[in-house]
């Protein structure tokens, strides 16, 4: 198999080597994080000179290091494997699993000789109470799962089949080694039951094993629609299942802390605030959203806003659904896209077969009244155009395979 050189991240970690910061790299589990400290950039600090012992590696997610897990310990550990005064490196995987991690690296960290690095797959651990316990130095990397790209420079399929199987079963590395259609299935399927939702259910010691499940399928089946909790509960109320608003806010919350679900907030462009209800949710990987449905629900349009959505993500961009009103009435933006002075405005569709649909797809485009750069991203293949009203007309592949792409 191809090894697949992740060099967005590497980069990231390259660039905040030894810089005093305790180097957090997050992301959903199996998206590729250990795989990025402990071979990737292991091998890169040992090209640079650096001797294997000067590497302390430890998983935390390893039964063998169960004892680990003990803070104290853990300090103890980690300051035996330091005998000189001359640099070390530190990795931690699923620094999570280690409750009150932070006090430990807070200790090692103000020793101007050893430069730390952990992973974890839970954003609670990056809280605001944690990163005060940082006191500054906490650096955050996040990884996502394959973009397009990197999926493409792994496999021998045309770049067509090759969108086709990554919108079906998504872009977390080890999908590459399942060489049939039904590995594939099974694999995901057996990280949504028994990784996935068995981790929020014993970190948040939750006895229920109805609603959280059921959620997620219908947050899956509802990508890129605008719900709230209100609306949630009065689904599973017509499906005969008590719950509450709040239990379901919080579920939600849980499934955005490991990574697996992101939330999109409505913007009012003209207005210049936000709108706090409803959201829109979208999967970090739209493969675990078809395993969780058991890939019966293959709604193109919403997978592709899907993809175009974690792409915009990957690449930095703070994303928010976009409403512009006109003539009393709310039109849609599918993407508000912002980076330090730059903005995008973003629509996405399957096709653009006549005119008609391209004036529906340009309507709200058209009424924002600013000067930044507004797209219109097709699944059809299309060389890239400007229509007579400034729009660019790029299709997927222009848009997910060239890193310029928002700037063509």
């Amino acid at each position: 198999m191809n090894v697949i050189k992740r060099d967005l991240y590497l980069k990231q970690l390259i660039d905040s080597r030894e810089n005093g910061m305790i180097k957090v790299i997050t992301g959903i589990r199996r998206c590729g994080k250990s795989f990025l400290l402990f071979k990737l950039y292991y091998e890169y600090l040992i090209s640079t000179g650096v001797e294997k012992d000067r590497i302390i590696t430890l998983s935390l997610e390893s039964d063998e290091n169960v004892e680990l897990c003990d803070f104290k310990k853990l300090g103890s550990y980690l300051r035996a494997q330091v005998t000189d005064e001359g640099p070390y490196y530190i990795f931690l995987d699923e620094v999570q699993f280690c409750p009150h991690f932070e006090k430990v690296l807070n200790g090692l960290n103000a020793k101007e000789n050893l430069d730390i690095y952990v992973t974890g797959s839970n954003s609670r651990f990056l809280s605001s109470d944690i990163l005060t316990e940082f006191r500054g130095r906490g650096d955050e990397i996040r990884v996502y799962p394959l973009s397009f790209s990197e999926y493409l420079s792994a496999v021998e399929d045309d770049r067509e089949q090759a969108f086709l199987d990554y919108c079906t079963y998504g872009g977390l590395p080890k999908i590459l080694d399942q060489r049939t259609i039904e590995k594939k299935k099974q694999y995901l399927t057996r990280l949504c039951l028994e990784l996935y939702l068995r981790d929020i259910q014993e970190r948040n010691k939750l006895k229920d094993e109805i609603v959280l499940p059921t959620l997620l399928n219908v947050l899956a089946s509802n990508i890129g629609s605008l719900t709230n909790p209100t609306r949630l509960v009065n689904t599973f109320t017509s499906s005969g299942i008590k719950t509450t608003d709040i239990t379901i806010a919080s579920y939600i919350n849980f499934f955005i802390d490991a990574f697996i679900i992101s939330k999109a907030t409505r913007y009012d462009i003209k207005g210049n605030r936000y709108i706090n209800s409803p959201f829109k949710y979208y999967f970090s990987d739209v493969g675990l959203r078809n395993a969780q449905l058991n890939f019966r629900q293959q709604e193109n349009t919403h997978i592709l806003e899907n993809v175009v959505y974690n792409e915009l993500l990957t690449r930095g961009l703070s994303v928010d659904v976009g409403v512009v009103e006109y003539q009393h009435k709310n039109l849609e933006v599918d993407f508000v896209c912002n980076q330090a002075s730059q903005r995008y405005y973003i629509q996405v569709a399957y096709s653009i077969p006549d005119k008609e649909k391209l004036e529906q797809e340009s309507n709200s485009l058209l009424r924002i009244g600013d000067s930044f750069k507004k797209i219109i991203i097709v699944k059809e293949r299309t060389n890239l155009w400007r229509t007579d009203k400034g729009i660019v007309i790029m299709d997927i592949y222009n848009f997910l395979l060239d890193k310029n792409s928002l700037n063509l």
